[in-house]
């Protein structure tokens, strides 16, 4: 039991390394291609015995390990797509600079790199006992379950820790502004990239307002 709770652990700590990564620096990631780490990892993973690599993949399908990858991919791209949306004209060409992103990106996302660091984390963490042992519980309609249901879970509890945290940030803000109103009066929680595209943006109509009206002035 120990075993599986502690592939549980890993599994979901894998995810959301997957998820953080990702969406650290995504257009970083779609401009580079495939990356000196990831080709890092493949060379660590050709050093890895062969017949435990084996083992390893066997036990990543599952698992659904490239699944998971794929979701925080997905994950990733929305993130981006949100930030990107907020910093370029609110108009068809900015829609289809921010659709033309994430195609690339798609595309550029390399999941078999992904595929081989998440066989060193494993290497690193199990004996080949232990993956062996843990191939057995995977075969099993319990272990099936298990790796049916831990995208959902996990998921759920990104969803419980984004409710929570939304929760305590509005009511310490509203704590904050009882507590100095005249400094809280201009205090709100955003997103501070949104904020800065509208800025830029606004910024930006005011000057070919401004443009426009020199134009039309009689000479």
């Amino acid at each position: 039991m120990k075993a599986v709770l502690a592939l549980v652990i890993i599994y979901i700590g894998t995810f959301f390394v997957v998820i953080q990564e990702a969406s650290q620096s995504p257009v970083q990631a779609a401009q580079s291609g495939r990356s000196p780490q990831a080709n890092a990892a493949s060379a660590q993973t050709n050093s890895i015995d062969e017949a435990k690599a084996a083992d390893i993949r066997s036990l990543m399908e599952l698992v659904g390990a490239r699944e998971m990858v794929q979701d925080g991919a997905n994950t990733a791209i929305e993130q981006s797509r949100e930030k990107l949306l907020a910093t370029v004209p609110d108009n068809d060409k900015g829609r289809a600079f921010v659709n033309a992103f994430a195609t690339s990106y798609q595309k550029k996302l390399d999941l078999d790199a992904v595929t081989d660091q998440i066989v060193t984390i494993y290497d690193k963490h199990y004996t080949d006992e232990e993956i062996k042992g843990l191939l057995q519980f995977y075969g099993s309609p319990l272990g099936q379950k298990v790796a049916a249901e831990m995208p959902k879970i996990g998921r759920e509890i990104q969803a419980a820790t984004r409710a929570a945290s939304g929760k305590a940030a509005r009511e310490s803000l509203a704590e904050m502004k009882q507590q100095d109103p005249r400094i809280g009066q201009s205090a709100h929680l955003g997103n501070g990239q949104q904020a800065q595209g509208r800025w830029q943006q606004q910024a930006r109509a005011r000057q070919g307002q401004q443009q426009a009206a020199q134009q039309q002035v009689p000479q």
